[in-house]
C-alpha cells in the first residue's frame, strides 16, 4: 500500500470525513483489519482564512509547502489536500514538492463525464466558483460549469461555509437557501449539481435534488483510495 499525506484542517469537518472515508474505502476493498496507511497535517483554520481573505496567498503557499516537507520527510507518496479552494495552488505545490497531489478537480470531472454530463452548476468559496482552477479542470473535459449569478447568493455561500459549516453547525435555515440557490442553477440548466466545498455535504445530499450531487469529498477520497491501492 502507497503512504499518503493528507492535508487538512481546513476545515477540521470535513477532515474528519476524510479520514473515515479513506479508511472505509480500503477495507471495502482488501477486508480484514486493512486500513489505510497514511499521515496527517492539520492547520488552524484561522490562519488560512486570514491569508486567502487578504488575497495573501504566497503566505498560504509557504504554509502548505512546510506541511508538505512533514509529511514527504514522513514517507508520503502523494499529497491530498482536504478542501476545493486550497486546490487553487495545488500546481505550485506539486511541482516545488516533487510528490504527486491527487487534484480534487480532475477526480470530480471524471465522475461527471462517466455520467456524459456536460453542464454542471458548482457550489463553493468565492475563490472555487470565481477562479478558473476548478472550472478549467471540468473544461478539459468538455464541462461547463456555471455558477450562482446573484452576489448575495455567492456571499451567502462563502459566508456560512466559514461561520457555520466549517464550525460544523447545520441550521434548517441554511440548508433551505442552499437548495434553493442549487435548484436555481437547475432551472438554467445544470444538469448536475457540484458540491465544491468539502463541508457543502453537511447540508445538501444526494436526495435533496433531481439531478446528480457531485460530493467531492467523496469522489476525492475515492481518488485517495485507488492511489494507495493502484
Amino acid at each position: 500500500m502507497k503512504v499518503i499525506g493528507l492535508i487538512g484542517g481546513i476545515s477540521w469537518v470535513s477532515t474528519v470525513d476524510y479520514y473515515k472515508l479513506i479508511n472505509e474505502g480500503v477495507n471495502n476493498r482488501l477486508g480484514g483489519l486493512n486500513f489505510s496507511e497514511c499521515l496527517i497535517y492539520s492547520f488552524n483554520y484561522a490562519d488560512i482564512k486570514r491569508n486567502n481573505e487578504n488575497s495573501d496567498w504566497d503566505s498560504t503557499f509557504k504554509m502548505l509547502f512546510k506541511a508538505c516537507e512533514f509529511l514527504k520527510s514522513g514517507g508520503a507518496e502523494a499529497i491530498v489536500l482536504c478542501a476545493n479552494t486550497m486546490h487553487f495552488i495545488a500546481e505550485r505545490l506539486e511541482e516545488a514538492i516533487g510528490l504527486p497531489i491527487i487534484h480534487i478537480a480532475t477526480a470530480t470531472a471524471i465522475e461527471i463525464q462517466k455520467q456524459e454530463i456536460k453542464k454542471v452548476g458548482l457550489l463553493g468559496t468565492k475563490f472555487t466558483m470565481e477562479l478558473d482552477f476548478f472550472k478549467d479542470k471540468l473544461t478539459e473535459k468538455g464541462i461547463e460549469a456555471i455558477i450562482p449569478q446573484n452576489q448575495e447568493d455567492k456571499d451567502f455561500i462563502h459566508t456560512t461555509i466559514f461561520e457555520e459549516l466549517g464550525r460544523g453547525l447545520v441550521t434548517k435555515s441554511t440548508k433551505e437557501r442552499y437548495l434553493e440557490i442549487a435548484n436555481q442553477l437547475i432551472k438554467e440548466g445544470a444538469e448536475g449539481i457540484i458540491l465544491g466545498c468539502t463541508e457543502i455535504p453537511l447540508v445538501i445530499k444526494p436526495k435533496d435534488l433531481l439531478v446528480p450531487v457531485f460530493d467531492t469529498t467523496l469522489i476525492h477520497s475515492n481518488a485517495a483510495v485507488e492511489f494507495q491501492l493502484s
